[in-house]
């Protein structure tokens, strides 16, 4: 049985609009942030604003939930899941990340070397290549939005494996779970043995925490585990739908109110949990979200499909021009460039996609 989709694209025969709207609220929310600078000093910086969930968090939930499903057609399948079905999945999943990930890789070494944006070209050395740049320490400096991509390909590399050596064992059921748990528990204790009281700011908490492979996997099992519920509960993961949703909202709310001190065993272990399970108990109403035709359904789907060539180009290739080359000089000025970083941003991902990676994904499917 061969693997039909990826993890940006639906698991089932159609698109489903509500997972759409799920990817296209994370990037929006990412692009968001990234672009806040330009709107400093100005009166739409001082107008009361709504705290959000993390953007990130939301795709990695979605990832996760999205190549959980995958995986569990292909082992459910009555067919062995050995090295060739591993090796084929991999290579779906690399024909589709790895293509445009090195060619903005190569971008960015290139915008710095020739001092388009300040950032430190000596922290650019083979570990990029190989997404080991911040696996078990921080990074800075260079491709900054790459740390979450590598958290990804890490678990996407890892989940297979362990589910081929469970299923030697046991059920695809019990594999699947049990590899999740694996998944799950893990980094959730590792966040535990690092911990460090002395970092009580963002900016080492976010390079030292939020930004770690070993850290942060847990994130995207939640996905997998939505996946499983979903597989072998499903009239469970229909009934509970509207209440998911409700537990998802409350600890949305929760998590976005509760303050605390960057070296509490709240910030460094449990909120890098809580944010994710927030995201899966949003899944089962997303999924059941269904809208085919329409201006916004054609606006949410296209920001969709886009939303990895958002990720990659929007920050260093754009936002740090902005600011290293065009920053605001005025009120006016900065609203104005605001609103042509969002345009820059739409374009350029919308020229990606069709130029380059969409054709790479044609001669995937082929």
């Amino acid at each position: 049985m061969s693997i039909q989709k990826d993890y940006s694209d639906n698991c089932h025969t159609d698109r489903i609009f509500g997972l759409d709207i799920f990817r296209a609220i994370a990037i929006i929310l990412v692009v968001k942030e990234h672009g806040s600078f330009l709107l400093k000093n100005t009166v739409l910086d001082s107008l009361p604003s709504i705290k959000m969930i993390d953007g990130v968090d939301l795709f990695f939930v979605l990832s996760g939930y999205l190549i959980g499903s995958i995986l569990l057609k292909e082992i459910n399948s009555g067919e062995k899941f050995g090295i060739r079905e591993l090796i084929r999945f991999w290579r779906r999943r690399w024909l589709r990340t790895l293509p445009n990930y090195y060619l903005i890789l190569f971008a960015n070494y290139l915008i710095i070397y020739f001092g388009i944006i300040q950032e430190d070209i000596q922290q650019f050395n083979w570990k990029f290549f190989f997404f080991l740049q911040n696996f078990s320490s921080p990074f800075h400096g260079f491709f900054w939005e790459s740390w979450s991509l590598t958290i990804e390909e890490w678990f996407y590399i890892s989940v297979p494996i362990f589910l081929i050596l469970f299923l030697k064992f046991l059920t695809p059921k019990k594999s699947f779970i049990l590899v999740t748990v694996l998944m799950i528990v893990f980094p959730f204790l590792y966040r535990i043995g690092i911990m460090n009281y002395s970092i009580n700011d963002f900016y080492l908490y976010d390079i030292t925490f939020r930004k770690i492979v070993m850290t942060r996997l847990d994130s995207i099992a939640y996905g997998l585990l939505a996946s499983w519920v979903y597989y072998y509960f499903n009239n469970y993961w229909v009934k509970f739908k509207t209440s998911s949703f409700i537990i998802g909202i409350g600890l949305i709310v929760f998590v976005l109110n509760y303050e605390a001190e960057y070296n509490t065993l709240y910030k460094q272990v449990i909120y890098f949990a809580l944010g994710p399970i927030s995201a899966m108990f949003l899944l089962p109403f997303a999924e059941s979200i269904k809208m085919h035709k329409g201006v916004f359904v054609g606006i949410i789907t296209h920001v969709s499909k886009i939303s990895y060539s958002m990720y990659l180009l929007n920050l260093a290739l754009i936002a740090e021009v902005v600011r290293d080359n065009f920053a605001p000089t005025n009120e006016i000025d900065g609203i104005v460039k605001y609103l042509l970083f969002w345009f820059f941003v739409l374009v350029g991902s919308s020229v990606l996609y069709k130029y380059y990676e969409k054709p790479i994904l044609n001669f995937r499917d082929r």
